[in-house]
């Protein structure tokens, strides 16, 4: 049995951590739960925030945040699971960013974190801890972490685009 490499073990922590805060989050979304609003109340926040359609917003943002979470977590398909939930936070910082950077005053700080951390992981890899390595990484190949992250760019981009087109068309004042 091969000793403990302590960057792997480094990785796994970071994944497992990274992985279950953003799962709690996006579950928040879809299922309600963690005090959360649902995929009901998580559609009107939406609205309200400006995006459309909104209930596809609320589930393609639950979707990211739990969906990648659990994957970056097993250190399953990592590069498509860190693209999925920084394309996610990508969304909740232009919805932070007008309150500044520190989260105290509703700032981007903590969304901003959490998608670096996944694109990080979702760069680098999983680690050797990972099911991933166990699959001899039939899901994170080269090709893949290029095709994820340029699909998650284009759509976190389009979504966020589209919502700040539809602010300004609601409020023209707000150039």
């Amino acid at each position: 049995m091969a000793c403990l490499d302590r960057r792997d073990l480094g990785l796994l922590v970071l994944r497992v951590g990274t992985g279950a805060v953003l799962a709690a989050h996006g579950t928040q979304k879809l299922a309600g739960w963690f005090g959360g609003g649902g995929i009901e109340g998580t559609t009107a926040a939406m609205e309200a925030m400006g995006f459309h359609p909104p209930k596809h917003s609320a589930v393609a943002a639950g979707l990211g945040e739990a969906g990648g979470g659990v994957l970056l977590a097993l250190g399953l398909a990592t590069p498509a699971a860190g693209a999925a939930a920084a394309g996610a936070m990508a969304g909740a910082v232009a919805v932070h960013a007008p309150a500044g950077f520190f989260a105290q005053g509703g700032g981007y700080e903590y969304p901003a974190f959490l998608g670096f951390t996944a694109a990080a992981i979702g760069l680098t890899g999983p680690g050797r801890y990972s099911v991933d390595q166990v699959t001899r990484h039939a899901f994170n190949r080269p090709w893949m972490v290029a095709l994820a992250f340029a699909g998650s760019a284009v759509a976190a981009a389009a979504v966020v685009g589209r919502r700040a087109r539809g602010r300004v068309a609601v409020d023209p004042d707000t150039t």
